[in-house]
């Protein structure tokens, strides 16, 4: 049977990482903090690439399970 918890727990953790990205940048004003956009906008790129890759997975996979079901039934 095809696992999709692989690529489900990428897509949890990229959004997680924007979660944490967003709630730095929104706060740092509030507490007089400086915040660095630089790498926040890296740690986003970062978590859009995550988001693709992991939701290219899961497309794959519920293709071969399509496959696998028509050569079946």
């Amino acid at each position: 049977m095809i696992d999709f918890s692989q690529p489900l727990a990428g897509l949890e953790r990229a959004s997680a990482q924007v979660e944490k990205t967003a709630e730095r940048v929104a706060q740092s004003p509030q507490a007089g903090d400086t915040v660095n956009l630089s790498a926040e906008m890296i740690s986003l790129i970062q978590a859009r690439n995550d988001t693709r890759t992991n939701a290219a997975l899961v497309k794959t996979e519920d293709q071969i399970a399509k496959a696998l079901i028509d050569m079946v039934g």
